[in-house]
């Protein structure tokens, strides 16, 4: 096979829509617009308006708020952690910080932080320098002979 003799499947790809070329072709004249109006000019964009009945955006009590302060953490199981251990991709000698993740493949990119969810089983004895551990894992972690090592924050 060469470069020139590619080609996509079958049926796979359509011709556009020519829109506005002559009677024959199915789409001319308004070109699938319609008769007048709003929509049938250029320039419309009339999302959410409902034809002067109260829209449901507007219809709808507005709820809550977004906490400027809030943060996002990178969820983690243990079962994660481990097979990446199994793999050889985390060293157990080392301390497993969210950078050490992000270098193992086990997170893609650092959030404010890894928080350590119990899913899983740990057999390794790992230290952990993360900014959270659900309950299930801390006492996971402490079984398997390891240490955790959390912000003042998050250690109560």
């Amino acid at each position: 096979m060469k470069l020139n003799e590619i080609k996509d499947n079958e049926g796979s790809t359509h011709s556009r829509k020519r829109l506005g070329r002559g009677i024959g072709s199915g789409t001319g004249k308004t070109g699938g617009r319609g008769v007048k109006g709003q929509k049938a000019r250029s320039g419309v964009a009339i999302n959410g308006f409902e034809g002067g009945q109260m829209p449901l955006y507007r219809r709808l009590p507005k709820r809550g708020f977004n906490n400027l302060f809030a943060k996002s953490f990178n969820a983690v199981s243990l079962g994660r952690i481990q097979a990446a251990v199994d793999a050889g991709k985390l060293s157990a000698d080392e301390t497993v910080t969210g950078a050490a993740l992000i270098k193992a493949g086990v997170i893609r990119r650092a959030k404010d932080g890894v928080r350590v969810l119990s899913d899983g089983e740990l057999t390794s004895k790992l230290s952990f320098d993360v900014a959270g551990a659900s309950q299930s894992a801390r006492e996971k972690i402490e079984k398997a002979g390891g240490s955790l090592k959390l912000p003042e924050a998050a250690a109560e």
